[in-house]
């Protein structure tokens, strides 16, 4: 699975996590980052161009894949701002107490296996008053949908770089250290229910 994750995984995710829908939910929250930026998951650089550049200072990309990062390059080259690579995985942020003014997490927390040891993480290096943006997939509020989220985690997560389906977005950042200000949950069109549940907002 090595050569799939590093060589095929990222041209996926590229196509999935870069449609429109999906950009139209990354465009509603990556405007308010601003200052020093933390952005978990940073993949192939889908975000990069959605920042306002007159309001962030500097963006640390914390990826842990190769391949991302390869992928990124181009958006990395051409970014308006300082940005730095941290080639690490979520549960690993090689940063300081309270250094950051906004950490961004955008269809990373599903796929993070010790998903609480991350999340304490961004608590740690957010400033106070600083906030955590997020635009992640879970759980859906239909039982139904909910039901076949479930069934077919196991299967999906093999295909889909770790991914799960089926995470209660709020109440892991919540069980982290954060408080939820601001969350809209909803389905996005045109996007299967059992993927397309998602949650948008901000915490501190």
């Amino acid at each position: 699975m090595k050569f799939y994750d590093e060589y095929i995984l990222p041209h996926v995710i590229h196509l999935a996590c870069g449609c429109k829908p999906v950009i139209d939910q990354r465009q509603k929250i990556l405007p308010l980052a601003e200052g020093n930026v933390l952005e978990v998951g940073m993949g192939p650089g889908i975000n990069i161009p959605l920042y306002n550049p007159e309001k962030v200072t500097k963006l640390w990309g914390l990826e842990p894949s190769i391949g991302m990062r390869e992928k990124a390059k181009s958006r990395v080259d051409a970014a308006p701002f300082e940005l730095e690579w941290l080639g690490l995985r979520g549960e690993e942020v090689p940063l300081e107490d309270n250094s950051v003014d906004t950490v961004v997490l955008t269809y990373t927390l599903c796929t993070i296996p010790g998903w609480l040891d991350a999340v304490k993480q961004m608590r740690r290096v957010l400033k106070p008053g600083g906030k955590l943006l997020f635009s992640e997939h879970g759980k859906s509020s239909e039982p139904r949908v909910e039901r076949l989220q479930n069934k077919i985690n196991p299967i999906w997560g093999k295909f889909a770089g770790g991914c799960n389906v089926n995470r209660d977005i709020p109440q892991l950042l919540r069980e982290g250290g954060f408080n939820i200000r601001e969350c809209n949950a909803h389905y996005v069109k045109p996007l299967p229910k059992f993927v397309g549940f998602v949650y948008t907002g901000y915490a501190d």
